[in-house]
């Protein structure tokens, strides 16, 4: 074996039919080893699969599967301490593997490319890489959830307005509040699994697009690589990119989760709100303002989002016309997919840390923000509708009340046992009891609502979510 590694590659032509190498320009224009070196792990496991095969139908012998497995787990080990980096001579991250096989093990390397293309290979290869990456990032989110779940837990009797239309409604529990986050979440991690299979097809043994005259078995590899299953259409299998661009959607709708997150946070930090104030490990300074502290990550995260969406929309377009089978056009799948995997698990990431250690709530802030409104209306003419009145009477009658009392300067609690009266006689004292924020809260006891008897259950339904293995 040759153990030394290539000083100047050749100039390379595709084959007899060609006369001349590619124009240098051209060649950096057409070549994607500058980004899908990143699957090279992943086609190192493929192409060892493909020789464990190849033996096991008597393509190839087994002395020359061991010689390939060997030349492929030296360029493994070579690629990790960082001496197999291949230039833009390789054109991409296959044929670097498969000149230094060659170089290695000798005209056995050139043995593994039979009854394989690399319209298959790389289809291969991009599915292994986006089953490992949507198992991480599921389990980023299981991480996420638990952050949610324990701050909700500290969190259930702390009170918090919450809006419509970015206006005051009515007051919930904080948790509550967070475990709308937590559901989110687990949508996303219940959609990504759902990916997950259609991800877990392989296409493997499909060729260029028509299948192959050797006697493979497409089965064996699917096993030695872990997937559940083959494409049923070699065509398909070569030139479908589906499950990249449900991921891209699937990533969409998380940064979408994360983005709404953000913006709240935001706001919460603000002089104006002033519900949340940041730690130092997750804020930063102005440059010229020295009393600023800026929700740095909250804003990356928004930012961030449009890079995501921006990829979904660029997979899109970019199969929208595209004829069977393979098309170099595909070449372009890989960065708005790599992109999207690592722009997500940093989000995801910082996000997670920012809730465990970057915020805290001013809980005394927010008991006054919910006693400092009329979030309490709703509750006034519920209790008009418990005594027989009905709603849309109670409704208008309580519009009536806040504008007498706007007028006034007064919030609902103000009001006098006589002006209630005045406004219905089935008014009683017990109406200050029932407009109490905290009562108010308390009361929303239906299965979901905000009551504090309902978010306690729905975080023990959380932690029970999270430790069973289907997520339940």
């Amino acid at each position: 074996m040759n153990n030394q590694l290539p000083q100047q590659p050749e100039a390379k032509t595709w084959s007899q039919r060609f006369e001349r190498a590619l124009h240098p320009a051209i060649e950096e224009f057409n070549a994607s080893i500058g980004f899908d070196i990143e699957l090279i792990e992943y086609d190192l496991n493929g192409s060892g699969a493909h020789a464990k095969m190849l033996a096991r139908t008597g393509i190839i012998s087994a002395a020359e599967k061991s010689q390939l497995l060997a030349g492929l787990e030296q360029i493994r080990s070579e690629y990790r301490q960082g001496k197999f980096q291949p230039g833009i001579d390789a054109e991409d991250v296959h044929l670097a593997v498969e000149r230094r096989l060659t170089e290695i093990a000798g005209d056995v390397g050139k043995k593994l490319h039979t009854a394989r293309s690399r319209n298959d290979q790389v289809g291969t290869d991009t599915r292994l890489y986006l089953r490992d990456q949507i198992e991480q990032i599921r389990t980023q989110l299981r991480q996420f959830q638990e952050v949610l779940l324990d701050l909700a837990e500290v969190h259930v009797e702390t009170l918090i307005p919450g809006y419509t239309h970015l206006q005051r409604a009515q007051p919930l529990s904080l948790a509550h509040h967070l475990m709308a986050y937590f559901e989110m979440a687990q949508r996303d991690w219940e959609r990504l699994g759902d990916v997950w299979k259609r991800v877990n097809i392989s296409p493997l043994g499909c060729g260029a697009l028509a299948g192959t005259t050797f006697p493979i078995d497409r089965q064996y590899t699917a096993e030695e690589l872990g997937f559940a299953s083959v494409y049923g259409n070699s065509l398909d299998g070569v030139s479908d990119r589906d499950f990249a661009v449900e991921f891209c959607c699937s990533a969409s709708l998380i940064m979408v989760h994360l983005s709404r997150l953000s913006e709240e946070i935001i706001l919460w930090a603000s002089r104006e709100f002033g519900f949340v104030t940041l730690s130092d490990r997750c804020a930063t300074g102005s440059s010229i303002m020295p009393q600023k502290k800026n929700p740095d990550v909250p804003e990356l995260v928004r930012g961030k989002t449009g890079r995501v969406f921006g990829h979904l929309q660029a997979l899109l377009v970019l199969m929208k016309g595209l004829p069977m089978a393979y098309n170099k056009d595909l070449q372009e799948d890989k960065e708005a997919l790599f992109d999207s995997v690592k722009t997500l698990k940093a989000c995801l990431q910082a996000m997670t840390i920012l809730l465990r250690e970057g915020i805290e709530f001013r809980t005394e802030r927010l008991e006054k923000a919910v006693a400092s409104d009329f979030s309490n209306a709703t509750d006034v003419a519920d209790y008009l509708a418990a005594r027989g009145v009905p709603f849309r009477e109670a409704y208008n009658l309580v519009g009536k009340a806040v504008k007498t009392s706007l007028a006034a300067g007064k919030l609902l609690p103000d009001l006098s046992l006589e002006e209630w009266k005045a406004l219905h006689p089935a008014f009683e004292s017990d109406i200050y009891q029932a407009i109490a924020p905290r009562q108010v809260v308390a009361a929303r006891n239906s299965y979901g609502g905000t009551g504090f008897e309902q978010v306690r259950k729905a975080i023990q339904a959380g932690r029970d979510r999270l430790a069973t293995v289907s997520g339940g």
